[in-house]
């Protein structure tokens, strides 16, 4: 298994990735939205796995319960010191 990045990596690939999907103009593609989502649920993953933070991402199908679940773990991350603003 690859070795995880620094911590502070994956917080600063965060930052950025949480501001680009924030910033995304209306009439972005739906493959650029759905895409950038995604990197940012894989970094949410190894922030969990780096802080020792449980989660369930990888069961949940897109919707309400998995942007429930990204608000949990961002709450969680912060708890834990993890800066993601």
């Amino acid at each position: 298994m690859p070795s995880e990045p620094p911590v502070e990596q994956v917080a600063a690939d965060l930052r950025r990735v949480r501001r680009t999907l924030a910033r995304l103009p209306a009439g972005t593609p739906a493959a650029r939205r759905i895409g950038t989502r995604q990197a940012y649920d894989a970094l949410l993953v190894t922030a969990c796995r780096e802080l020792d933070v449980e989660h369930r991402l990888d069961g949940l199908r897109e919707g309400a319960d998995r942007d429930l679940e990204r608000l949990r773990i961002e709450d969680s991350l912060s708890r834990k010191g993890f800066v993601l603003s």
